[in-house]
């Protein structure tokens, strides 16, 4: 099994190398970069390539790694077995199956996005060190070992918001997504806009890099958003003379889809005043 992209995800070389070094080391793979630079299309696009179904664990600040494992829905137990239930003798029937133990009992080889880790708590990636390793865990109400019949291909991605654990990361093999170049961002926006006038493109995407090279950002657009950008610019069928500022302003039209903090607009509205002030 290789990847090399498809014809719906721009990928770069080194980003299809770290894929299939993942693959052929079956270790999980763990991508870091910016929001909205493709880490969980990745996963999509993987299993898409590979032919392979794909589950999908959306890790939230609250979620355990024993949830990816299995839950013990106790509660419901104890309030069946006041009712009377019959099904309370099969402590099996209150076991809700996690993510893990599904791509575990999969039939065949699959993928398993582990989507921002970094939003649980510091704990929950050693929590899940012996699983992803050893492919296995026990299941403690029913004396159960669940082993993975076919082992998954993890892809687990970060945003870098906190450090994740030494132990973690030796298991892991890391690609980090740098932001795209002026090239590889063209060929991003021809999957997703194709025909897209050269002119009005250029124009475009001139703006997005100086707006991304503003000293002072909070918040830098990413490739999704210059993406959501464009859409609105061929929506409302701007030409690149449209798009060019007057001097008064720094803010490009529409940037509503770029910008997404008040003090990132600010802050342009000021080294544009500066400028003029400077003249």
């Amino acid at each position: 099994m290789r990847f090399h992209g498809t014809d719906a995800y721009v990928a770069t070389d080194e980003l299809t190398h770290a894929v299939n070094a993942a693959v052929t080391l079956e270790r999980p793979l763990l991508v870091k970069g910016e929001p909205g630079t493709g880490k969980t299309e990745l996963a999509r696009q993987v299993a898409r390539a590979l032919g392979l179904p794909l589950l999908e664990w959306h890790v939230k600040s609250t979620t355990k790694a024993q949830q990816g494992l299995y839950e013990y829905d106790a509660v419901s137990r104890l309030r069946d077995s006041q009712l009377g239930d019959p099904r309370v003798s099969d402590v099996a029937n209150y076991i809700r199956k996690g993510m893990l133990w599904r791509a575990f009992e999969a039939g065949g080889k699959v993928v398993l996005l582990i989507d921002e880790i970094d939003k649980a708590d510091i704990e929950f990636p050693n929590d899940l060190l012996q699983e992803l390793d050893r492919m296995e865990f026990h299941v403690h109400e029913t004396g159960q070992t669940v082993r993975a019949r076919h082992r998954p291909v993890v892809i687990i991605t970060s945003n870098n918001e906190k450090e994740l654990p030494d132990a973690f990361l030796r298991r892991c093999f890391f690609h980090y997504i740098r932001f795209p170049d002026m090239a590889t961002l063209r060929k991003i926006v021809e999957v997703h806009h194709p025909g897209i006038r050269e002119a009005l493109l250029t124009t475009a995407l001139t703006q997005f890099f100086e707006l991304r090279e503003a000293p002072g950002l909070k918040k830098k657009p990413s490739t999704s958003e210059v993406l959501d950008w464009l859409k609105l610019i061929l929506a409302e069928d701007l030409s690149p003379e449209d798009l060019r500022r007057d001097g008064k302003s720094l803010l490009p039209r529409l940037h509503g889809a770029l910008l997404k903090t008040e003090q990132d607009v600010h802050l342009l509205e000021r080294l544009a005043f500066m400028a003029r002030a400077g003249r």
